[in-house]
């Protein structure tokens, strides 16, 4: 009797199915430790197994561009995260134009909109930080720029390209927090406790333990619930900052340097290339 189970071999199998195989594949041959370095494969190589089951080469390209570029994203775990949020903030899009010019108008966007320098420069990757010269800490905190330098607080912003077609690139922009995260929750916290010591005195003069710590609590509470909704607040433009980054990528064209544009870059030079 035939197995109502099995499958003809000509029956199109779907999407679902076609993944559940392919990884099952996969695991067998990395078990049986055949292949380069024990079933891993090229991108030449998925790009080719992608066309015989119907995949193009240019969703197989951008799905790999974002692949290689999950590495700049932290993994998040702990008391930490947990209270404020997330330490980095991504935005990701793929957009006209090759890697290297991509790269390249983001390093102009990042040095003359938000202030940033380069720190290190990779094949595919650019790394940037504050500037800290005297005319940036001016240009800072001067309002007339329009502008509140949403990423300078950052520790550093990494930004990664890659290609995934004909005049198409995939970019990924990662803002690091984790330094102001740390400051912020330690002042958050040490401001806490120190409201909760405020009870101490007021159990010594004879005030119940109970009625000293519920003020001394509350105020604890608040001092981490404005901590937290602080640091979110400067998540989220740094996470509008990277996104407008992208917009312009996407969307906008090229516009002529303003007048305060044109006079900052006359004192501080034009963005400078990467060392």
């Amino acid at each position: 009797m035939t197995d109502p189970r099995s499958t003809p071999p000509g029956t199109a199998l779907s999407r679902a199915a076609l993944e559940r195989v392919l990884a099952r594949a996969a695991q067998l041959q990395g078990a049986t430790g055949e292949g380069d370095d024990a079933g891993a494969m090229t991108e030449a190589q998925i790009v080719e197994l992608g066309k015989e089951v119907g995949l193009s080469s240019e969703v197989l390209r951008q799905a790999l561009a974002e692949e290689r570029s999950r590495t700049l994203v932290p993994v998040e775990a702990g008391w930490l995260a947990s209270l404020t949020g997330a330490s980095a903030v991504t935005a990701a899009r793929t957009v006209p134009g090759d890697p290297v010019a991509v790269l390249a108008a983001l390093d102009a966007w990042m040095q003359r909109v938000e202030a940033l320098q380069v720190k290190r420069r990779f094949a595919d990757q650019l790394v940037w930080e504050a500037r800290h010269d005297i005319l940036s800490v001016i240009r800072r905190a001067l309002p007339i720029w329009g502008r509140g330098f949403d990423l300078i607080p950052a520790s550093d912003v990494s930004a990664i390209v890659a290609a995934v077609g004909p005049g198409k690139a995939h970019a990924r922009i990662v803002a690091d927090f984790s330094g102001a995260r740390s400051q912020r929750a330690t002042a958050g916290a040490g401001l806490a406790v120190a409201m909760l010591l405020v009870a101490v005195p007021l159990v010594v003069i004879g005030v119940s333990p109970a009625l000293a710590a519920i003020p001394s609590a509350l105020a604890a509470l608040l001092a981490l619930f404005v901590t937290r909704r602080q640091y979110r607040h400067l998540v989220a433009r740094a996470q509008v900052a990277l996104e407008q980054a992208l917009d312009r990528l996407e969307f906008a064209e090229p516009k002529p340097a303003s007048t305060a544009q044109a006079l900052l870059d006359a004192f501080i030079g034009p963005p400078r290339p990467p060392k």
